[in-house]
């Protein structure tokens, strides 16, 4: 896990403040990630969950407030592309995959190396990299089908893929918007395995909509509600508090 500060939190958020032409999408949130945790974020719409997710990865500054990834970043003062580097990974709901290329050619471009074009065309890969790529495909499954292109892969297998993009990075944090979107059962209950596998070597927030999906995984749950944390615990807490059953999961 790429942290400074292995013994503190891999993520930190302290009254975080977002506001867009007067509408506060954020509103004095805080928020604590242990590295290796694997947390769940729920909502219903508009609660800032996107929000949430665009301040972790520089995509949107907040008003006040501190974003801190380990000991010494501080995302405020971070570009998007010096996040990433400093080993924040975010999937969105959408899979952004190389379709034209093959399952192995995806993870292969998505190694951290140096992108430009001249140190591209030279570089070969080192037998820790082939290592590491082979390692992904078989966490998340696709080993079968490295060679196959990317377009030919099912709903749930492009979905696997992306987040091994991102895994072979070795992101000491990986970001998760709503991973069994349009799934099936057998492909949800796959990722479910996968996200658990991940947790303990990364740090995982999932932002998902399917509450049986987050009851088969969460092991912690933080409820976001206008732009607050309404509630935080066990999914078991969460269920029976009764703010949250009125504003989302109702009875």
């Amino acid at each position: 896990m790429n942290l400074d500060a292995p013994g503190g939190p891999v993520l930190y958020l302290s009254g975080v403040t977002v506001t867009f032409d007067g509408f506060r999408a954020l509103q004095s949130l805080s928020l604590l990630v242990e590295p290796g945790e694997l947390r769940c974020v729920i909502g219903p719409n508009g609660a800032g969950k996107t929000t949430l997710m665009d301040v972790i990865t520089g995509r949107t500054r907040p008003d006040t407030g501190d974003v801190q990834y380990g000991e010494a970043h501080d995302l405020t003062r971070m570009s998007e592309a010096e996040i990433v580097h400093a080993g924040i990974g975010r999937k969105f709901q959408k899979p952004t995959i190389f379709r034209a290329h093959t399952v192995f050619e995806n993870l292969e471009l998505s190694l951290k190396t140096d992108k430009r074009v001249l140190p591209t065309l030279r570089a070969r890969r080192s037998s820790e990299q082939d290592a590491r790529i082979d390692e992904v495909l078989g966490l998340i499954g696709l080993r079968g089908k490295a060679e196959v292109r990317a377009d030919l892969l099912s709903h749930g297998e492009k979905q696997w893929l992306e987040i091994g993009m991102l895994l072979v990075q070795d992101p000491g944090l990986l970001l998760l918007d709503e991973p069994v979107a349009g799934m099936s059962d057998e492909e949800t209950a796959r990722t479910g395995e996968l996200l658990q596998s991940l947790a303990g070597r990364h740090s995982l927030v999932v932002v998902e909509h399917d509450m049986h999906f987050v009851e088969s995984i969460a092991r912690k749950v933080t409820v976001l509600h206008e732009g607050r944390v309404l509630a935080e615990g066990s999914m078991e807490t969460i269920r029976e508090d009764p703010r949250v059953i009125d504003v989302y999961l109702g009875r």
